[in-house]
Order: structure tokens, then C-alpha cells, then sequence
């Protein structure tokens, strides 16, 4: 294997990542499309939230956070602004909120992703860093509402089905 001091191979690209992102989205949204309206609302265990709002503090991170990012403006995370009733509500927050991502996400250069950005003024790493904790923080997220739906006698997607079938 040959390698030199200056060369860099990048792993993955941002339209990569987005694209990874989008489709863990994509299976979030499944997901909350499966809730049954009252119990998206109401069900929980073990003292958990409720898929819906575990669902509106993802709506609640991902966009404004991205905006914060791009803008360079440090605002406090707030769920307030976003107060659904209804599924349907949540699903267009969350398609609309998917543009919003898309929009501000492909307004960060290369570059950017290794700067350290103070998100939410609470965290402060590089801006990847804070990206991957956006995934992250999904990901488990819809692991509560995978064992809420089996809970209810629902089965779930499977969660390797990020894309649209």
C-alpha cells in the first residue's frame, strides 16, 4: 500500500451523509405514520415520553439547528414553537422540515464541517460532530417508538428499509 503525508482520501461525502441522514428520516417518519392518533399521543412505558414528542424534539433540533449553523447565530433549543395535536400536523411539520434541512445543509461547505460551532449554545464541538449527534439522537429516539409499536401489537419497519420501497 502506497500512501503519502499529503494525501487525504475522503470516506464519505456531504451529499453522502445527507443522503444517510434523509434516509433515517425517511424510516422516522414511517414510524410515526404507524402510531395509531391517540397513542401517538399518549402511550408511553416506563415513564418515556410519547412518540409525538419525542418526534416534535426531532423537529425541534434539525432544521433550526442547521439554520443556526449556516447563519452562524447561537439561539437556545426550545420544543415551544411546535405544539401539534394531530398526527397529520407532525407529518407536515416533519416534510416541511425535511426541505429545511435540505436547504441549509447544502449551504455548509467542506470546510465548515471541522469548525467548531456552540449549538443551541450548549454544545460545542465541530460541526460533523454535531450532525452525527442530529442522526444519533434520532436513531434512539426511534428506537422507543420501535418498542412502543410492538407494545401496541404493531409491527415495525424494518429498520435497514431507510429508503422508500
Amino acid at each position: 500500500m502506497t500512501t503519502t503525508a499529503n494525501a487525504t482520501t475522503q470516506f464519505i461525502s456531504s451529499a453522502q451523509l445527507l443522503e444517510h441522514w434523509q434516509g433515517h428520516r425517511n424510516l422516522t417518519r414511517r414510524v410515526i405514520e404507524m402510531f395509531p392518533e391517540k397513542e401517538l399521543f399518549e402511550f408511553s412505558i416506563g415513564g418515556m415520553r410519547p412518540f409525538a414528542k419525542l418526534a416534535v424534539e426531532l423537529i425541534s433540533i434539525a432544521g433550526p439547528a442547521l439554520k443556526g449553523i449556516v447563519e452562524t447565530q447561537i439561539e437556545e433549543f426550545s420544543e415551544e414553537a411546535f405544539q401539534p395535536k394531530t398526527k397529520e400536523e407532525i407529518l407536515a411539520k416533519w416534510d416541511s422540515e425535511t426541505e429545511v434541512i435540505n436547504h441549509y445543509f447544502n449551504q455548509i461547505s467542506e470546510e465548515r464541517f471541522q469548525e467548531t460551532f456552540n449549538l443551541f449554545g450548549q454544545y460545542e464541538f465541530p460541526v460533523y460532530q454535531n450532525i452525527l449527534y442530529f442522526v444519533d439522537n434520532e436513531v434512539h429516539h426511534r428506537g422507543q417508538g420501535y418498542v412502543y409499536l410492538r407494545a401496541l401489537g404493531i409491527e415495525p419497519p424494518f429498520f435497514w428499509e431507510r429508503f422508500s420501497l
